[in-house]
């Protein structure tokens, strides 16, 4: 296994962990506090604490020669792509650029990051509306269903068809998410419909870091990223949600907390992790993300996993292990 991966995944394991134990905390927060405006105000927060980095790493006025900036694409012609690298990462000035042309490429330079975060924020969009139908545990077994979602967007978007490693790792993965989360109740109701474009957005999501984090400067990509989502999301406190009055102090502690460590270093941390491994190990690492909830919520709260869910947290462990140690023509 080469070391680089491995370290994008110890990362990427730790966002995850990351995110697990702020479960209790964002609970508590959402209790009686509007979720959307909740995730506008750590949203804002995180774009805030991140403004300085993403200034600091602004694509200069000057380029490298070339013609225009399209995308990140590997495809594109040599001058372009050039042209295009140095935009992103701030480097190699060779070449004079007028303002409006300046202006226009800064501009391109921005569009992933906005199109990641439009996944993100309709992700967060239709798992808050699909929980007013559905029940808290299928929704968290559905939204994980991204994990199965993600090697077939990658084979059929990414051309990297996975290895037989991160497909039984998938599958155990999937049937570990079953165990954790499902009762027995099983009916398909609108909150499952929903909830299911959450997994679909999550996908896309981890599909589209996956396709532009090799090109683009990390901190620039989670903080378009970010900023987007705080946009999105703020608009959808506005419309659907009534109007509040000032956030409690836990809301504010627990905004500026997720702001800090969930929201700006744990997607920071994805978008540098991703240059280094695949979407599927991204999807897989992520659906340990209920294991580490329960670890925490046991550890903070007191809630004990039934037999099924450590069956269940086991099988996710299990599948993580074998897309990681089984390298038989693995991506």
């Amino acid at each position: 296994m080469r070391r680089e991966q491995l370290a994008a995944d110890g990362a990427l394991l730790f966002v995850t962990a990351v995110w697990g134990a702020t479960f209790v905390m964002v609970q508590d927060a959402v209790t009686g506090f509007p979720v959307m405006a909740f995730l506008a105000l750590r949203f804002s927060m995180a774009a805030l604490l991140l403004l300085p980095w993403f200034l600091r790493a602004s694509p200069p006025a000057r380029i490298s020669s070339g013609r225009s900036l399209r995308d990140g694409s590997q495809s594109l012609p040599a001058p372009r792509h050039e042209a295009l690298r140095s935009a992103a990462t701030g480097g190699g000035p060779t070449e004079p650029v007028p303002p409006t042309r300046a202006r226009r490429e800064r501009w391109i330079a921005l569009r992933p990051g906005i199109v990641i975060g439009l996944a993100l924020a309709a992700g967060y969009a239709f798992q808050t509306f699909g929980l007013r139908f559905t029940t808290p545990a299928k929704a968290g077994f559905i939204t994980g269903l991204s994990v199965a979602l993600v090697p077939i967007g990658q084979a059929i978007f990414l051309r990297r068809t996975p290895g037989l490693n991160s497909i039984v790792g998938v599958g155990l993965a999937t049937l570990g998410l079953a165990l954790l989360s499902l009762n027995a109740s099983l009916a398909i109701n609108l909150g499952d419909l929903l909830v299911l474009g959450c997994a679909v957005a999550f996908a896309a999501h981890i599909l589209l870091v996956g396709r532009f984090a090799p090109g683009w400067q990390p901190m620039r990509l989670a903080f378009v990223q970010i900023a987007t989502v705080a946009v999105v999301t703020a608009v959808l406190a506005l419309l659907f949600e009534r109007p509040i009055g000032w956030p409690p102090p836990n809301v504010w502690f627990a905004a500026a907390f997720t702001g800090l460590f969930a929201t700006a270093l744990a997607f920071f941390i994805q978008s540098r992790a991703q240059q280094a491994t695949t979407p599927t190990h991204t999807a897989l690492i992520f659906s340990a993300e209920p294991v580490f909830a329960g670890i925490f919520s046991f550890l903070l709260i007191g809630e004990v996993f039934l037999p099924r869910q450590f069956v269940g947290a086991a099988l996710i462990i299990t599948g993580m292990l074998v897309a990681e140690l089984w390298r038989r023509g693995g991506k």
